[in-house]
């Protein structure tokens, strides 16, 4: 349930950022990378699902660890230009950081079960 539960919390957040990129004026190769790196955070959860091995898995939730800190860096700069609202930033920070944290967990998890 939980594996599950978060790649529907990538795809929300995936949308949810490309709803509001949408519009973001002025800085669209900003709210392009934006857009791509919290994209990319539920394709490689969901690539991960059918992993060849568990380095495999790991390797692709650690892909996924790395977009979600790039999306911060991307919702953070556009926040500090005034492109997107406090409340908006503020919303989209923290599902980021739910997502990251709960990859966090499961990479540590299949790293202690592969030893």
């Amino acid at each position: 349930m939980e594996k599950n539960q978060l790649r529907e919390d990538c795809i929300n957040f995936a949308i949810t950022v490309s709803n509001i990129c949408d519009d973001v004026k002025g800085c669209s190769v900003f709210a392009n990378q934006l857009i791509r790196a919290a994209s990319s955070i539920g394709a490689n959860v969901h690539e991960a699902r059918y992993a060849q091995s568990r380095n495999d898995f790991i390797s692709k939730l650690e892909i996924a660890l790395k977009e979600s800190s790039e999306a911060d860096y991307w919702l953070e700069l556009l926040y500090r230009k005034g492109k997107i609202t406090n409340e908006n930033y503020k919303s989209l920070r923290n599902a980021c950081g739910s997502i990251r944290r709960r990859l966090i967990s499961s990479i540590t998890t299949a790293k202690n079960n592969k030893e």
